[in-house]
């Protein structure tokens, strides 16, 4: 019986150890590789519903709650009653998670030397496109230009 090689096996094994190496690095700091990105998409955007943050990062909403929490109580990032939805909150970086964002952004500059090192400077530059392009064609898109889509979308409809 011959045995099939499954691509996507390497992708996804490299993936969860880069993950584990950032995940390491990022300890030092306090904060998890999904809650950094969430600070991260907040810097890009301003401010986003919990919601509308739970929608661009494609996790369940009760997840998404658990790690605003986390970032509250760590004083990362700050909540309001929004305006338009009193039953909703609008998220925004505070200055202590805008202070933690360089050093968040250095441990991603770490990793992406790692990968550097381990790879090449150009077939990381092409892991790099290929990856993206394989996140596009699979419908997908950076979770800042997701909540910038959500945030076209809420202004663009009209009540009826």
């Amino acid at each position: 019986m011959a045995t099939r090689k499954f691509n996507m096996h390497m992708l996804l094994h490299s993936a969860a150890l880069i993950e584990d190496r950032l995940r390491q690095r990022l300890a030092r700091l306090g904060v998890p590789p999904r809650q950094a990105r969430i600070l991260d998409a907040l810097d890009n955007v301003g401010s986003a519903s919990q919601a509308d943050l739970a929608r661009a990062f494609h996790i369940k909403p009760a997840s998404m709650s658990t790690m605003t929490m986390r970032l509250l109580d760590a004083g990362l990032i700050s909540r309001e009653v929004d305006a338009n939805e009193v039953r909703s909150n609008i998220l925004k970086l505070s200055a202590a998670g805008q202070d933690l964002l360089s050093e968040i952004r250095a441990a991603w500059h770490d990793i992406d030397l790692l990968i550097d090192d381990t790879i090449g400077v150009e077939n990381a530059e092409q892991l790099a496109d290929l990856t993206g392009r394989l996140r596009d064609g699979l419908g997908g898109q950076t979770p800042a230009g997701e909540l910038k889509d959500i945030k076209v979308d809420v202004q663009n409809t009209t009540p009826k």
